[in-house]
């Protein structure tokens, strides 16, 4: 049967479509499938290939000190003076033995947290967390327990070391970190036991660095604390604050009463300073001269100047203001008095409070400042002796 001219030419042309498509797929590219074999079982294998990690830093870095987190479980007990009739043999025969007396001893139960920095059972901890107790008891995270020893305590800087005798079993230790070079930004691991729920981890970061006591509500101690957002509660006190490697770089210390959200740490570099003085039962050296200050601007002298109910007159200069001198001080030995602006410490201008505090610090014991002041109208020259600080209050 012979076809029409154009339908022999139609057939030739879907001929020649077929045998070119065949001969593309038969000649791929080696290694490149077709379409139809891109299965989803392909895909997974591709998957697959790529190691994924569960772990986070955060468990990694956990991982590295959470062991050498303890539990510090305290007992106190206060003594309680009683009413001297309720001892007499008058008021009890009146009365009679069995009238109830209140008892004179009284226990209380406290608990911390803290972490164990040398195998040989040296932990730190705050101070406030064992102040005062009769007896320590302290909890590792695999269950163990020792009784404590409070080797030192600080209650300026709110540090303390508390030893416990191993008896020869291995304790996991805690790597120090530095708080040297921390930048705001920076992850925060606290790790603790707050609210009696033990071995609890929270994550944040460093807020900001250098905050002073008195910022941070806390005004008699002597710490630039690291803030952060990480969670601190009650029963976190004393316990580590990480960095991302797992490091101790802090020891969490306070919380505010005000505020969700800012918890303080005591710099890990400033318990190293005195940790060993701490465990050998010495005194840290704390200098002082005795004033209560503040820092004063032109603006707020002029402003106090005007008000005519003001207790004195300020200079009108930027200093500090000396609000108060403590009796039987340095201060008060050096004839300094109440309403002195500070304007300069050993020919150095200044106008900080913080800054006056670390210098003081910085000198050591039973060293001499000549400090410049205004009293009034008139520019005196002192010379002021640093002591030993007698009370954190002060």
């Amino acid at each position: 049967m012979k076809y029409p001219t154009w339908l022999r030419r139609i057939g030739g042309y879907l001929l020649a479509f077929a045998v070119g498509t065949a001969f593309g797929i038969v000649n791929l590219p080696h290694g490149v499938a077709a379409a139809d074999d891109l299965t989803p079982t392909s895909m997974v294998t591709a998957q697959a290939s790529v190691p994924i990690s569960t772990e986070s830093f955060v468990s990694a870095a956990v991982s590295r000190s959470g062991p050498a987190v303890v539990r510090i479980d305290t007992e106190t007990v206060v003594t309680r003076r009683t009413d001297p009739i309720l001892d007499d043999p008058f008021f009890q025969e009146f009365f009679g033995r069995s009238f109830p007396v209140p008892p004179r001893e009284r226990r209380i139960a406290g608990q911390g947290s803290g972490f164990i920095i040398d195998n040989s059972g040296i932990i730190l901890t705050n101070a406030h967390v064992v102040n005062s107790a009769s007896k320590v008891v302290v909890t590792l995270r695999d269950g163990r327990t020792f009784d404590g020893q409070v080797r030192g305590t600080d209650e300026v800087t709110d540090l303390a070391v508390v030893k416990i005798e191993p008896q020869g079993s291995a304790l996991p230790v805690a790597p120090l970190g530095t708080s040297g070079n921390l930048q705001v930004g920076d992850w925060a691991i606290a790790v603790g036991n707050p609210v009696g729920l033990d071995n609890t981890v929270t994550l944040g970061i460093i807020s900001t660095l250098g905050r002073s006591a008195a910022q941070a509500g806390i005004p008699d101690k002597r710490v630039e604390f690291i803030q952060t957002d990480a969670a601190i509660n009650p029963g976190n006190s004393g316990g580590p604050l990480l960095n991302a490697r797992g490091e101790v770089i802090g020891i969490n210390t306070a919380i505010r009463a005000d505020a969700t959200g800012i918890g303080f740490a005591i710099p890990i570099d400033q318990a190293k300073a005195i940790q060993n003085t701490l465990a050998a039962g010495g005194t840290v050296p704390h200098p002082y001269i005795g004033v209560q200050m503040m820092n004063i601007t032109v603006d707020q002298a002029q402003q106090n100047n005007r008000n005519p109910n003001s207790p004195f007159i300020i200079p009108e200069v930027n200093g500090i203001l000396v609000m108060q001198v403590l009796p039987g001080t340095p201060a008060e030995r050096a004839g300094i008095r109440r309403g002195d602006v500070i304007v300069a410490v050993d020919g150095t201008p200044i106008s900080d409070g913080a800054r006056l505090q670390r210098i003081v610090e910085q000198a050591g014991l039973n060293k001499a400042l000549k400090l410049e002041l205004l009293r009034g109208d008139r520019r005196l020259s002192l010379t002021v002796q640093t002591a030993q600080l007698r009370n954190p209050t002060s």
